[in-house]
C-alpha cells in the first residue's frame, strides 16, 4: 500500500505524527513566502536524521487536511506539494493519492511537472493557511527576526582569504557541484546594477552565480550573503531576459566553514542553495 494510505491523521503519539505536527507550520511558512522546500532541507529543520522518513510525516498531513476540508466543508490544498526532490524538483510519488492522479507515478517527468504547477498555484494563492493551523490548533510558525545590517567597511581591499576561496572556486567548478563540461569561472563579474559577483560560470545557456564567504565570516556577513544571491538571481534573470535569452540561473552561497544553524529557516524561506565547507587553499 502507498505511504498515503497508510499514515493516520496528526492526532496520535507515534514519531510521525508527532513530526508531522511540527513540520506543518514550516510548510505553511513556505506557503505564505511563495517557496518550495527540498526535503533534506526539512529534514534539517526538524532535526530528522534520514529525509526519507518524511514519507510518512507528510503523508499524515494530508491526511490530516483533507479530514479537516471534509469537517469544516472548504476545499484546502494538498500543502505538501510544497516539499520537493532536489534533483527532480517534484514531491513523491505518493503525492497523487492527494491529488486525484491516482496515476501519478506512471507520468512523465514533463506531465508531473504540469499536474504539480497546477496545484502550487492553488497552495500559493490560498490565503486562509493561518486559519488552516489555528483550526487544528497548532502554533503559528516562527519567523526568523533579522539582525541589524552593518555596511561591509571598504577600505583596505578585499581580504585575502576570501580572495583565495573565489580564486578556488572560479577554478574548480567540481568544488560546487559542476561537472567537468563547464570551463572556469569568471570572478567579479560586473552586473548591470553596478554589483560584481564573485564568482559567475557560463556553459552554453546556463549560468551560475556564487557568493563567496571565507571561514572568517560571522553569521551577520553569510545573513548578508543569502540576501546577496536573491539579488544576483533576479538582476541575473532581469540581464539575460533583456537580451532576449533564455533565463537558466542559478545562485549559490559558497562557505568555507560551516553553514550556521540559525540561519536554516532564513536559507529555507529564501529558496538559496549553500554549499557549505569548501576549501580554498588545495592545488
Amino acid at each position: 500500500m502507498e505511504t498515503a494510505e497508510v499514515s493516520e491523521s496528526f492526532w496520535g503519539d507515534k514519531l510521525y505524527q508527532q513530526r508531522a505536527r511540527k513540520a506543518l507550520p514550516l510548510i505553511v511558512r513556505q506557503a505564505i513566502i511563495g517557496e518550495k522546500i527540498y526535503y533534506s532541507d526539512l529534514a534539517d529543520e526538524l532535526e530528522m536524521p534520514n529525509a526519507r522518513n518524511l514519507n510518512y510525516v507528510l503523508g499524515c498531513i494530508g491526511t490530516t487536511l483533507i479530514e479537516l476540508s471534509e469537517r469544516v466543508g472548504q476545499k484546502i490544498p494538498p500543502i505538501q506539494c510544497l516539499v520537493v526532490n532536489k534533483a527532480t524538483e517534484l514531491p513523491g510519488e505518493g503525492i497523487g493519492w492527494f491529488i486525484s492522479e491516482k496515476e501519478f507515478k506512471k507520468l512523465s517527468q514533463k506531465q508531473k511537472k504540469v499536474v504539480v504547477d497546477n496545484q502550487l498555484s492553488k497552495i500559493f494563492s490560498y490565503s486562509d493557511w493561518l486559519w488552516v493551523l489555528d483550526e487544528l490548533e497548532i502554533e503559528r510558525p516562527d519567523f526568523p527576526a533579522l539582525p541589524k545590517f552593518r555596511k561591509s567597511p571598504k577600505a583596505g581591499g578585499e581580504g585575502q582569504l576570501h580572495k583565495e576561496l573565489k580564486e578556488y572556486i572560479a577554478s574548480n567548478p567540481n568544488a560546487i557541484g559542476l561537472s567537468d563540461s563547464w570551463p572556469i569561472g569568471e570572478t567579479e563579474f560586473g552586473l548591470p546594477s553596478g554589483d560584481s559577483v564573485d564568482v559567475m560560470f557560463s556553459y552554453r545557456k546556463q549560468m551560475v552565480a556564487v557568493e563567496v564567504k571565507s571561514r572568517i565570516s560571522d553569521v551577520a556577513d553569510i545573513n548578508r550573503g543569502l540576501f546577496q544571491c536573491v539579488k544576483y538571481q533576479a538582476v541575473t534573470e532581469a540581464m539575460l531576459g533583456t537580451q532576449g535569452k533564455p533565463q537558466n540561473v542559478q545562485t549559490l552561497l559558497v562557505l568555507e566553514s560551516s553553514f550556521p544553524k540559525e540561519l536554516i529557516p532564513l536559507k529555507n524561506m529564501l529558496g538559496v542553495r549553500v554549499i557549505a565547507d569548501v576549501g580554498g587553499k588545495k592545488s
